[in-house]
């Protein structure tokens, strides 16, 4: 049950650390993307609305020239740009930009300037601003190169911007931030299983505890039980027996089950984790551990069936398994309607093998029937029905049983009939 625990501890731990530290390496990939592919944009823009060209600083002084005056310059000066370009640029964008214009006129390429880039000659710059002219967008990539175009004066011109150092900045992010959330993971991981023992330790003594608690209230109980039934059969020695010496015994021997529940209850995890499987014939086991019971429901006027498929084998405790039927098939008897009947049924499918006890009942419990199986649970209808003497410990201990097989203990209420099982894995 602990190492149940301390692996759910580490798992759910894992999950969120792994998921916050997900969301995070998306967000930084996400907005790194956008920022690259805005500046790119930004760029394209400003070539553009240049006429395909870069623009010059000739506000700054250089060999002791002053700035070249407004009507003998050739291209935008940078201060003639829109102030959000100023941050976007300075005095070697221009030479670490590398691109390549096109112009279109009516349909027809008339030039191409390769003048800003050496990966691409005349030749290949025509073919990509065809396919650019080809592809109707106005916007795109083809291979390493993003393109934009604008028309002026009667012409289209194309800018192909190189953003093969873009784009391998992009991947270079997207590795280095997966590489550090695993091994983060890898470190978490590690840290949680190291310290988990810590973290679940205080649960480890307080279910000790409580198993030496029961066992020490449960001798402790013995003795005044046994007294008390003593003194009971002295009294009808004595005197006849009376409704309260029968009164009397039957709440002792309630009293004694129910110690011996929780003693036995007590001792369901632990011996589960020892328990050895070996294979055998769970039809066989199946049908003697129900069988016991049909006295006991035809007394009470209950019908009782069997269906059970034959050579059935499982790897398994057949010793928890009996129990667990034993359980099943009591609890049906108790709390059958009268003049219902009981079916205890095996079967075999392709993955799954299937244990099953129903039993006739016209109001079933209302609720989350899978509670049923939760320690001291019992529903209001269970207490009132027919007075009986359970404590909502038998279907907890076939619960351990199912967690020790790794099966599924299941629960369900439909046409009249309330069924409780145990669903194995083949």
């Amino acid at each position: 049950m602990f190492r149940k625990l301390r692996r759910r501890f580490v798992l759910i731990a894992m999950i969120s650390m792994v998921s916050v530290l997900s969301l995070v390496v998306a967000a930084i990939n996400i907005i790194n993307y956008y920022q690259i592919k805005q500046n790119e944009d930004q760029l394209m823009e400003m070539i553009l609305d240049n006429g395909g060209t870069f623009p010059e600083f000739f506000g700054r002084k250089k060999d002791g020239m002053g700035a070249q005056p407004p009507s003998e310059r050739e291209h935008t000066d940078y201060r003639d740009l829109p102030e959000k370009q100023h941050k976007l640029i300075n005095e070697e964008t221009k030479y670490q930009t590398r691109y390549f214009t096109a112009t279109f006129s009516e349909g027809e390429l008339k030039s191409v300037d390769t003048s800003q880039i050496a990966a691409v000659d005349d030749d290949e710059a025509s073919d990509l601003a065809k396919q650019a002219l080809d592809s109707g967008k106005d916007s795109g990539r083809i291979d390493n190169y993003r393109y934009s175009c604008r028309e002026q004066n009667g012409k289209t011109i194309y800018v192909f911007l190189d953003v093969r150092t873009n784009l391998q900045q992009k991947q270079n992010i997207l590795i280095v931030s997966l590489l550090i959330l695993l091994a983060s993971a890898v470190l978490v991981f590690i840290l949680l299983w190291l310290l988990s023992r810590r973290v679940i330790r205080p649960f480890v003594e307080m279910h000790e505890k409580q198993k030496q608690f029961i066992t020490d209230a449960s001798h402790e109980i013995k003795t005044p039980l046994a007294i008390i039934s003593a003194n009971t059969e002295v009294i009808e020695m004595t005197s006849e027996p009376t409704e309260w010496t029968e009164s009397i015994k039957n709440q002792i021997k309630r009293l004694d089950g129910l110690v011996k529940d929780l003693v036995r209850l007590s001792k369901t995890d632990e011996a589960a984790s020892r328990v050895q499987f070996a294979e055998f014939d769970i039809s066989a086991a199946v049908e003697e551990a129900a069988a016991a019971f049909e006295t006991p429901a035809k007394t009470h006027g209950l019908g009782f069936g069997l269906d059970v498929d034959g050579d059935i084998t499982l790897n398994g405790s057949e010793e928890m398994i009996r129990q667990a039927v034993s359980i099943f098939t009591d609890n049906a008897v108790k709390y059958c309607d009268e003049g219902g009947d009981i079916e205890v049924s095996l079967k075999r499918t392709h993955k799954h093998i299937r244990l099953c006890v129903s039993n006739t009942c016209k109001e079933p419990p209302k609720g989350d029937l899978s509670r049923l199986f939760d320690r001291f649970y019992r529903s209001d209808e269970a207490r009132q029905r027919k007075g009986s003497g359970g404590y909502g410990i038998g279907l907890s201990i076939v619960k351990a049983t199912a967690d020790a097989h790794k099966a599924k203990a299941e629960c369900k209420a439909e046409n009249g009939r309330i069924s409780f099982g145990l669903v194995f894995r083949c």
